[in-house]
């Protein structure tokens, strides 16, 4: 049995990134615990103060269901990151590798459109460096329909080179994401139930499976 630590940036991201991937580790019996490090919603116009309580409802419900062991949701500015030291957040990673021990961290892709994405990227890597006696042996980085896929050209960009099989969960990351049913869209917008199944279909095909998720291995280490 391996920890297994998802480092999101915003409630839903967790499960859009590697919703199937999550379900599909605690089918194997590993322990999975989700940070999630903003808040979410105060950057939409309009945006209610109410909502970030049922937002937060929708968060627990969501990784519920997946089978996470614990969920922690900080309060980060939405998209401001980059208003909060760098060094607050890497230290604040930090904290839940030493509590969690993983062996293997899920965050997000570093050239992403999304900022929080990118700044929170940076800082997983740097609070999971490789300093001796450390337990992390593989960083993957994952893709946020509506955000990754919206970037544009550039020299690193997302290009997946790991594949996990999700053919037996994707019914659970769907299940888990319709939770989370006031961030979605109607088809054919990305960050919807349909687009995120045609993804992993894709994905999947792209690996010789029936569905998958797709990342970019940050590090590895066989030992």
């Amino acid at each position: 049995m391996a920890s297994v630590l998802v480092v999101a940036a915003h409630p839903d991201d967790e499960v859009l990134g590697c919703g199937g991937t999550i379900a599909r580790h605690v089918a194997l019996g590993d322990s999975v615990h989700v940070v999630i490090t903003g808040e979410g919603i105060m950057a939409r116009p309009g945006a209610d103060p109410a909502e970030l309580g049922e937002h937060r409802e929708a968060a627990f419900r969501a990784n519920d269901i997946l089978g996470v062991e614990t969920l922690t949701l900080h309060d980060y500015p939405d998209n401001r990151l980059d208003s909060v030291d760098r060094l607050d957040v890497t230290q604040f990673v930090e904290s839940h590798v030493r509590k969690h021990a993983p062996a293997i961290v899920y965050t997000h892709h570093w050239a992403d459109l999304n900022h929080d994405h990118t700044q929170l990227s940076e800082c997983v890597v740097t609070a999971c460096r490789p300093v001796p006696k450390q337990m992390i042996r593989r960083i993957l980085c994952f893709e946020v329909p509506s955000s990754t896929g919206w970037r544009g050209p550039r020299r690193d960009a997302f290009e997946p080179n790991w594949f996990i099989d999700i053919s037996k969960t994707l019914t659970t990351k769907l299940a888990a994401l319709a939770e989370y049913g006031h961030e979605l869209r109607d088809f054919p917008h990305p960050r919807s139930a349909e687009a995120v199944t045609h993804l992993a279909r894709w994905r999947g095909a792209t690996a010789g499976v029936e569905a998958a998720e797709a990342f970019v291995l940050a590090r590895n280490l066989d030992v």
